[in-house]
């Protein structure tokens, strides 16, 4: 009986050290972080800089691996019904993490229950730019050329659903006119039609938009989002010039599946704080015009996306897009 008491008391004992002993042998082989776009674009591009730099903070090589399509969802989808053990992240943007919820009919993931929130990286503001023909210097003459010219005006966006066309819907509705969407098969096809005039303005992001605006081809109006971007730092906000609570950019942020140990998730988030903390990721991501996040913390991811989730959907209702 004695012994038995001594093993019960020793185990009982060892209890509160399994969540610790777990977070320091993990990970035990290399993490694989999901990218659900193709190679190439902005959001690949940041997820391997930071993932190039993860091996001396977790002990294994963090592998990106893209699973793109169906504007996000199969690489979200995937990540989700991923073994919930912190070997498997995502690297999500608005779309698979809120706006997709709403605007696509079905999707196999729930944004707010099938993650874990790890850290949110940024966000990269949009900026409404309108070529040099335009008589307008600033937002507001833009509202009041646009209400003398009811359903003249037209924006042109990367697709049905993307950022850049949602951003003019939430324009129209904030500001009372009337722009005509024109939706392109991605940013590239529409800056060239907006360069040419034939369409009038854009609110592409601020990465895409920079180098058009520093060589005078497009003039920036306003940023959308609610503080200026230092990327352009003199551009005023839209809020700013009378455009009251609008506010629209793409984040970034980091998930697990759900069910995923705490003690991982923690383990995971300090490495990601310490990376993005170095001065060449800093540098970096604030050359390529992303801004910081309010929050590093877990929790403020988890209850960001929620908000998005919320917000998007009137905007998306409200659009009328629609995806299968």
């Amino acid at each position: 009986m004695r012994l038995l008491a001594t093993l019960a008391l020793a185990t009982a004992a060892a209890l509160p050290l399994l969540p610790a002993a777990q977070a320091q042998g993990f990970p035990d082989r290399p993490v694989i972080l999901v990218i659900p776009f193709p190679p190439g674009g902005p959001t690949d591009a940041m997820a391997r800089t930071l993932a190039a730099e993860m091996k001396d903070r977790l002990g294994q090589p963090m592998v990106v691996e893209n699973r793109p399509g169906a504007g996000g969802n199969i690489g979200a989808e995937y990540v989700a019904r991923a073994a919930p053990d912190g070997q498997t992240l995502l690297f999500g943007t608005s779309g698979p993490l809120a706006i997709n919820a709403s605007l696509y009919r079905k999707i196999g993931y729930d944004p707010a229950r099938s993650f874990a929130p790890v850290i949110q990286v940024g966000h990269l503001p949009n900026i409404l730019v309108v070529n040099p023909a335009v008589p307008a210097r600033n937002v507001k003459e833009l509202i009041t050329y646009a209400k003398a010219s009811p359903g003249k005006l037209s924006y042109a966006s990367s697709g049905n659903g993307a950022s850049s066309h949602l951003a003019g819907v939430l324009f129209n509705a904030s500001a009372g006119v009337d722009l005509q969407h024109i939706p392109y098969k991605g940013t590239g096809p529409a800056l060239t039609d907006l360069l040419g005039g034939q369409v009038t303005m854009s609110f592409t992001d601020v990465l895409t938009a920079l180098p058009y605006v520093k060589s005078g081809k497009l003039r920036a109006l306003g940023i959308t989002t609610a503080e200026r971007s230092q990327a352009l730092p003199d551009v005023p906000t839209v809020a700013e010039q009378g455009v009251a609570g609008y506010d629209v950019s793409v984040f970034f942020g980091i998930v697990a599946p759900a069910g995923t140990p705490p003690e991982r998730i923690a383990k995971l988030n300090k490495a990601f704080v310490d990376v993005l903390a170095t001065d060449k990721v800093k540098q970096l991501f604030a050359s390529q015009g992303l801004e910081s996040a309010p929050s590093s913390k877990p929790e403020q991811l988890g209850k960001f996306i929620d908000t998005q989730i919320s917000k998007w959907s009137g905007v998306v209702k409200q659009s009328g897009a629609q995806l299968d």
